[in-house]
């Protein structure tokens, strides 16, 4: 069997389509929760801290300055405004990842607790100890 037919059922398998299409609807879903965090989660609760928004929020290590060829040197600064935002949007997408698993055991719990039926064998010996007991 040839390296690109093996290719081929690799990829048409259901599972790596699954996964793909996971994969895009997860990315899509990252710009939503990127956007709500920081469009609409951000502001009223920056403005409830003091009109801050986190973005900005840095600490300056050492500030921008000239070097002696007259370039400006950059400030050295760690945002950890970004990391507050960026935070905020793992919270979130691990706890819609929470509900989506939630969702799914609760439906393969429904499915697990309905009665199996009897096996074959089980069905025929019944009826043969039914018609013994008439």
């Amino acid at each position: 069997m040839g390296m690109l037919t093996e290719f081929k059922e690799f990829a048409m398998r259901g599972n790596v389509i699954d996964l793909a299409v996971g994969v895009v609807i997860g990315a899509a879903f990252g710009k939503i929760v990127t956007a709500l965090v920081e469009k609409i989660i951000m502001p009223p609760l920056g403005l409830l801290i003091g009109k801050v928004d986190f973005s900005q929020l840095a600490w300056t290590l050492s500030p921008a300055r000239l070097g002696p060829d007259g370039k400006e040197i950059p400030a050295v600064v760690i945002g950890y405004g970004d990391f507050i935002n960026t935070l905020i949007q793992f919270v979130i997408v691990a706890f819609a990842i929470f509900l989506v698993v939630k969702a799914i055991n609760r439906l393969s719990r429904k499915q697990d607790a309905a009665p199996a039926a009897p096996a074959e064998e089980v069905v025929l010996l019944r009826e043969i100890r039914d018609s013994l007991k008439k």
